[in-house]
């Protein structure tokens, strides 16, 4: 696996227990870069946004985009995933 492959899962997961942990399981996607940001994800908000739409994509969080920010919401499918109980290739499996 190459380091970049390795980086965006990791990511990808970090995403889903970040909403895992929110109020209502949802967030936006500029607040989501800043929370990256934390966990040493320096991401701009359009490389962001580019993952959660391929998070929606694999059925793991809902999206309603407004003008400039997307809203996202956990779905039960991404909070298996974060939790490790289901495993979806392209996101990292979270540690026991």
């Amino acid at each position: 696996m190459r380091y970049a492959d390795f980086v965006r899962e990791d990511m990808r997961l970090v995403v889903l227990r970040i909403l895992l942990e929110l109020p209502g399981y949802s967030s936006n996607s500029s607040l989501l870069a800043t929370l990256l940001g934390q966990y040493g994800h320096q991401l701009s908000r359009d490389q962001v946004k580019t993952e959660l739409a391929w998070l929606g994509e694999q059925g793991l969080i809902s999206i309603d985009a407004l003008e400039t920010v997307m809203m996202v919401k956990l779905t039960e499918r991404g909070a298996d995933v974060a939790e490790g109980r289901t495993p979806v290739p392209g996101v990292k499996k979270p540690r026991p």
